[in-house]
C-alpha cells in the first residue's frame, strides 16, 4: 500500500474495507455489490469532503510526498521523444537538476526540472533535488541553446531549496542563481514554468522567472520553509504549521496576491495517485499557454514578462493577522 497521510487515515480505512469486501466477494462467491457501491459513494464524498477544506501545512504535507511524480515521470509521461543534456561546461553533472531536448505533439522544446528520487540511495544521489551551482549553471545553458534555436522552455520546479553546503557556497550558489534571474528575464523565447511540488525559496528562483508561473492544485511556493519560518520568528520548529498558514504558500494563496498565473488541477487525492492524468492535465495547460505566448513577438514578450514580475509587490495582511493572532492566545 501506497503510503499515505494522517489526515487521509479515514478515507483509507475506507478503501481498504472496500477491498476487503471485493476480495471477498470473488472468495466466497457471494452477491455485495449492493453493499460496496454503497461504500464507494461513501469514499467519494469523504474524499471530496478532506481535500476541499485542506490547511496549507496538509497541502504542504501532499507537495512533500515521496510517491509525486517526478520531473522525469511527466518528461516520460508527456513527451514523444527525450535527449538528456548533462553538464555546465565548468564543474560537473549535478544530478539533482535535469534538463535536454524533447518533442511534445511533434513540437521541439527545452525542459529543465528539479529531480528527486523514489528510494533512499537514488534520492542521495539527486541530492533530495536541492542543486548545486552546477546544476543552475547547465540549466542556464540548455535555456540558452533553447534560445539559439527558438525552442519554447518549460522549467518544472519542485526542490526544498538550493543546497546549502559549503562547496556549492564556495562555487558561487547565490551568483548561480541571481545570473539566472538575470538573463531569463531576457530570454527571447517562451518560458512556461510550473511548481510541481515544492517550490522552496531560491532554489525555485533559479529557474523559475517566466512567461507563465503556474503551480499544481497541492503544491507551495513559499520564500523558506515553514520550519525555517517558525525557526526564526518562535525559536521553534514545532511551530511550523503556524508559519505555514502565515506565509500564503499554497497556489490560492498566491493566484490571490497575484504571483502566479494560475493553477492545475491534480487527481482526486493528489498527483501521486494518478500519474498519467496528473500528466495529462500538465500538457494540456502547457502546450495551450505556449500556443498563446506564440503568438506574441518578441518585443511584447519580454516587455510583458518584464511587466508581471515588476508589479508584484501588493502586500496581504495575512501574516501579520496571523501572528498577531498567535500573540493574543
Amino acid at each position: 500500500m501506497s503510503e499515505y497521510l494522517e489526515f487521509e487515515k479515514p478515507l483509507i480505512e475506507l478503501e481498504e474495507k472496500i477491498n476487503e469486501l471485493n476480495s471477498f466477494m470473488q472468495d466466497k462467491d457471494i452477491d455485495l455489490t449492493d453493499e460496496v457501491k454503497r461504500l464507494e459513494k461513501r469514499a467519494n464524498n469523504l474524499r471530496e469532503e478532506i481535500f476541499s477544506e485542506l490547511k496549507p501545512w496538509e497541502i504542504l504535507k501532499i507537495a512533500r510526498h515521496g510517491e509525486r511524480p517526478t520531473t522525469l515521470d511527466y518528461i516520460d509521461l508527456i513527451c514523444d521523444e527525450f535527449v538528456e543534456l548533462h553538464g555546465d561546461r565548468t564543474y560537473g553533472d549535478d544530478q539533482a537538476l535535469v534538463g535536454g531536448i524533447a518533442k511534445i505533439d511533434n513540437m521541439p522544446v527545452t525542459i529543465i526540472g528539479h529531480q528527486k528520487g523514489k528510494t533512499t540511495k537514488d534520492n542521495i544521489n539527486r541530492n533530495f533535488g536541492m542543486a548545486h551551482p552546477e546544476g543552475y549553471r547547465k540549466a542556464l545553458r540548455l535555456m540558452e541553446q533553447a534560445e539559439k534555436f527558438g525552442r519554447p522552455i518549460i522549467s518544472l520546479i519542485n526542490t526544498p531549496g538550493a543546497y546549502p553546503g559549503i562547496g556549492a557556497e564556495e562555487r558561487g550558489q547565490a551568483e548561480a542563481i541571481a545570473k539566472n534571474m538575470m538573463e531569463m528575464s531576457g530570454i527571447s523565447v517562451p518560458i512556461i514554468v510550473v511548481i510541481t511540488g515544492e517550490g522552496g525559496s531560491g532554489g525555485a528562483l533559479g529557474i523559475g522567472v517566466g512567461d507563465r508561473v503556474l503551480m499544481l492544485e497541492y503544491t507551495y511556493y513559499s520564500v523558506c520553509s515553514p520550519e525555517a519560518c517558525a525557526a526564526i520568528l518562535w525559536k521553534d520548529a514545532n511551530e511550523a504549521e503556524t508559519a505555514a498558514k502565515a506565509l500564503n504558500i499554497t497556489a490560492q494563496d498566491l493566484l490571490e496576491l497575484g504571483i502566479i498565473d494560475s493553477t492545475i488541477a491534480e487527481p482526486p487525492g493528489g498527483a501521486h495517485k494518478n500519474y498519467e492524468r496528473s500528466a495529462q492535465l500538465l500538457k494540456e495547460t502547457i502546450m495551450q499557454e505556449i500556443s498563446e505566448l506564440q503568438e506574441l513577438d518578441t518585443a511584447t514578450l519580454l516587455d510583458n514578462r518584464y511587466n508581471k514580475f515588476r508589479k508584484m509587490g501588493y502586500i496581504k495582511n495575512k501574516f501579520e493577522e496571523v501572528v498577531e493572532e498567535k500573540q493574543a492566545n
